[in-house]
């Protein structure tokens, strides 16, 4: 119980210190008061020797930390590069990540000799892979924060400043590519597995679906389109071409099922989902947002298999504490990190309560617990959804149980489909039928919700102090029955 505590202090503080610097401007002084407080608070402790004072100064140790961490993480300005905003520039440098394709453009992580980043907003043609040389030219200027609807807005330098981008080139005309820069192999090597699957499943589905294969199998979304993009969104089902921590999490449920039903050992069955969760990271390419989102099923179907929540979500601390401090600016300011950590909380905590009060649904096809993880990840995401997005999709519930039944042996079949179409050409659509029966299945059940009357619903912009209060009823309830039901 002691060492639990101290975990509890190490992060809530620690994530404290990066929450608090990356809104307001913390300097040394403050850290060396905090310094000074957790130095008188240890004499205290030592005269009255309780182990409450201990804990408190391992909270205050964590929370100056926390503030040098994001203190060294923010990025320092260019002078040669901010004395040319707003100018035509012409800039080399390495393509660092792997090039967002876009309907109407790419745009391109560049990463210049001096180490600065650029965001080159470039044509759609532009032809640019992860590696190359590029030299552009375009206007240069800053990221620009942006409304994202009525009293919200989007702080769009921060999210840039994940990646380590500090600066924008648009009107780019054309990149031209110079030559090759240093490589990951290894991330090389997971971009054209990727390329590959997507080239298999172009073969063999038409689109929409084979676009929608792609977003649910590997989190791409250029295929997806624009009218079925915003059809998802509406009933609340655009989660699942993201490949999120719940999407995996569905698929290694669903496969430890099944190997179950075979009468598979447990560790044999562990082993073989946390396979699948790697395989599926590395079929995105090792983006960052698959890798976490791999991490966190990895975590919540360990608590589910384990029986033991409680190491779960120790587990989820230590992960989500370790990834904020390899990258402080994705705590506060990247959506995908927030709703990924909080998806996974939400399976930990409310699962177990959830699935009990759903005898009335069957456990065949492993339908009682797809309905609880549902409903477990939904309640846990929905207050930060609706804070970010002011949008409340009011089918959201009954479209997710309906979808999520079919979105694991979809990415099965639409993995088979790739393989076919990666074999066989046009000739693997004879073995992606059963994957397209499926995606039109899932794509119908959004069609279906998002014609209803009042699909999505506008809700007013609320402050962060009730987002927090709203949380901590959440999860604050939970732990009260947990320790009531102990007592029982």
């Amino acid at each position: 119980m002691t060492n639990a505590r101290f975990l509890w202090a190490i992060v809530f503080g620690f994530l404290t210190g990066i929450f608090l610097r990356s809104f307001a401007s913390l300097g040394f002084a403050f850290v060396g008061f905090l310094a000074l407080l957790a130095v008188a608070t240890l004499l205290t402790s030592l005269v009255s020797r309780k182990i409450e004072g201990v804990v408190i100064v391992i909270a205050l140790l964590a929370l100056g930390g926390g503030i040098l961490r994001m203190d060294a993480a923010i990025l320092i300005p260019n002078p040669a590069l901010t004395e040319k905003l707003g100018e035509e520039v012409t800039l080399e440098g390495i393509v660092f990540d792997e090039p967002d394709v876009r309907e109407a453009s790419v745009r391109i992580s560049m990463r210049l000799e001096s180490g600065a980043g650029v965001l080159v907003i470039a044509p759609a043609h532009a032809d640019v892979r992860y590696g190359d040389r590029v030299r552009a030219a375009g206007e240069l200027r800053v990221p620009e924060a942006f409304e994202t609807g009525v009293g919200r807005a989007f702080n769009y330098p921060a999210y840039l400043a994940k990646d380590g981008i500090s600066y924008e080139l648009a009107f780019v005309r054309d990149v031209e590519v110079i030559g090759r820069g240093a490589t990951n192999p290894v991330k090389i090597f997971a971009i054209w597995v990727k390329h590959t699957f997507l080239e298999g499943l172009g073969h063999a589905l038409p689109e929409p679906y084979a676009g929608l294969a792609g977003g649910i199998t590997v989190g791409d979304k250029r295929g997806l389109g624009t009218e079925l993009a915003e059809v998802f969104r509406t009933v609340g089902l655009i989660h699942i071409v993201v490949l999120s921590g719940y999407n995996i999490m569905i698929v290694m449920e669903g496969l430890s099922w099944l190997l179950a039903w075979f009468s598979v050992h447990r560790y044999a069955r562990f082993g073989a989902t946390v396979f699948v969760a790697i395989f599926f990271a590395l079929m995105t390419g090792l983006a960052s947002a698959s890798v976490r989102a791999a991490a966190m099923a990895i975590i919540a179907v360990v608590g589910r298999m384990s029986g033991r929540m409680y190491l779960a979500s120790r587990a989820l601390a230590i992960v989500a504490a370790g990834m904020v401090a390899w990258n402080p600016f994705i705590l506060a300011f990247d959506p995908g990190f927030q709703l990924s950590v909080l998806a996974t909380a939400g399976l930990i905590a409310f699962t177990p309560i959830i699935v009990t009060r759903l005898k009335f649904i069957s456990t065949k096809l492993g339908l009682r617990e797809i309905a609880a993880t549902t409903f477990a990840a939904q309640l846990a995401v929905l207050p930060l959804l609706l804070y970010q997005s002011g949008q409340f999709p009011l089918f959201s519930l009954p479209a997710n149980l309906l979808a999520l039944v079919a979105v694991p042996w979809a990415m099965l079949f639409s993995a088979i489909a790739a393989l076919g179409g990666i074999l066989l050409g046009s000739l693997g659509v004879i073995i992606a039928f059963p994957a397209y029966m499926l995606l039109a299945y899932i794509i119908e059940v959004g069609n279906l919700f998002a014609t209803l009357p009042f699909a999505s619903v506008s809700v007013p912009a609320f402050g962060a102090a009730w987002l927090f209060i709203v949380y901590v009823l959440l999860f604050g309830s939970v732990f009260y029955l947990k320790k009531e039901s102990g007592r029982g």
